[in-house]
């Protein structure tokens, strides 16, 4: 099995593999714009994603839950900062990619441009079934 999660949907992938039982683990995870605290710098959702929080991540434990990690992150994003991508790499040994002026990766937001295709997660998840 392998998970592809976008924005908030790391943080539940995060949590979800924390679940796991010990002899349990995925083929790989791709993060999108993945963030590793509540974002509360960012005035537009300040507060809204602090329940995601409440308890640190296991990040020890989460190493072992996924064969591979890789974390997808834009220059320009306006609400998740590059640094977070780092995180990642430091902490899970992600394999970090850094994308040219794509923002969010999402739809239009205040007259940005839309991303309506990443081949990136693709070609990471083909190379993580081989």
């Amino acid at each position: 099995m392998f998970l592809v999660g976008h924005s908030v949907g790391c943080i539940a992938i995060l949590r979800y593999l924390e679940q796991l039982k010990d002899n349990e683990k995925v083929g790989g995870v791709v993060f999108v714009a993945g963030f590793t605290d509540d974002l509360s710098n960012v005035d537009s959702i300040e507060g809204e994603l602090k329940n995601f929080f409440e308890t640190p991540i296991l990040w020890d434990k989460l190493k072992a839950k996924a064969n591979k990690y890789v974390v997808i992150h834009s220059d320009n994003d306006p609400y998740v900062s590059r640094k977070y991508g780092d995180v990642f790499k430091e902490k899970l040994g992600a394999k970090l990619i850094v994308k040219k002026n794509m923002g969010h990766f999402s739809g239009e937001v205040d007259n940005s441009k839309s991303v309506t295709s990443l081949p990136d997660v693709i070609r990471e998840i083909q190379e993580m079934s081989k």
